[in-house]
């Protein structure tokens, strides 16, 4: 029997292509603010709105808003600027509908996971509540998960990589951290708190901004993709995953 008894996942960036899809998003909307009348070049104002969201962070709710504001008035002049923000969040929230998706293999290791009698499922989340579940909704993981090992940072009122996020989940569930394995794909917001937590860590390397960036302590484990972790998982940790379905 594994010692093994709960997995928690990073939603960005691990479980779904988090750069592929913003920069596709993001795109969508500028276009769409550019046809509602706003007079700028495109590539300027993705930059813009790329420092925009630098500055505010990927969770703020007005991002739109705030790009209308630090721009000159004169390239919107004439027109009502809510209208040009809402342009932009329709695109925004309509490339969103059409395209976002998990990545096949975070798809299928989480359905098999789910197989996996009396294993905990969770996620460890940075970002709003609604916005972070809603992502679960539309990426059809949801399913997939334990309904009490969902934890969103915004939602308890504790951002990474404060360390009290990672004991919170394993306290609420009752469970030691070393029978807990994080999978992330950030080293200093994933991986460093949960090593000082004591849970067993996985850096997923795959693609974005973190690929080349070194975590202050070295993960547990490290992989390429999801078929790699389930076979640590079938081999290291005894667990019965199915192999083929």
């Amino acid at each position: 029997m594994s010692s093994l008894k709960a997995i928690f996942f990073d939603i960005d960036g691990t479980l779904y292509s988090t750069s592929a899809f913003a920069s596709k998003a993001r795109h969508a909307a500028i276009e769409a603010m550019i046809d509602a009348g706003l007079e700028m070049e495109a590539d300027a104002l993705y930059s813009e709105l790329c420092e925009v969201i630098r500055e505010f962070s990927s969770n703020h709710e007005n991002h739109f808003d705030k790009l209308l504001q630090r721009i000159p008035r004169r390239v919107y002049r004439g027109r009502n600027p809510m209208l040009i923000i809402a342009a932009g969040v329709v695109a925004y929230h309509q490339t969103k509908f059409r395209f976002l998706e998990p990545f096949e293999d975070a798809f299928e290791a989480l359905r098999r996971l789910a197989m996996v009698d009396d294993l905990v499922r969770g996620v460890i989340t940075e970002g709003l509540g609604i916005k972070q579940s809603e992502k679960l909704v539309r990426l059809n993981l949801a399913q997939f998960l334990s309904p009490h090992a969902v934890f969103i940072s915004h939602q308890l009122g504790i951002s990474k990589p404060n360390v009290k996020l990672y004991q919170r989940a394993c306290g609420d569930l009752n469970l030691k951290p070393s029978h807990c394995m994080y999978v992330g794909d950030n080293p200093h917001l994933d991986i460093d708190p949960a090593n000082a937590v004591g849970l067993i860590t996985v850096r997923i390397r795959r693609e974005g901004p973190y690929l080349e960036v070194d975590s202050e302590t070295a993960p547990n484990h490290e992989v390429q993709n999801f078929w790699d972790l389930l076979e640590i998982l079938r081999n290291e940790y005894h667990l019965p995953v199915p192999e083929a379905l």
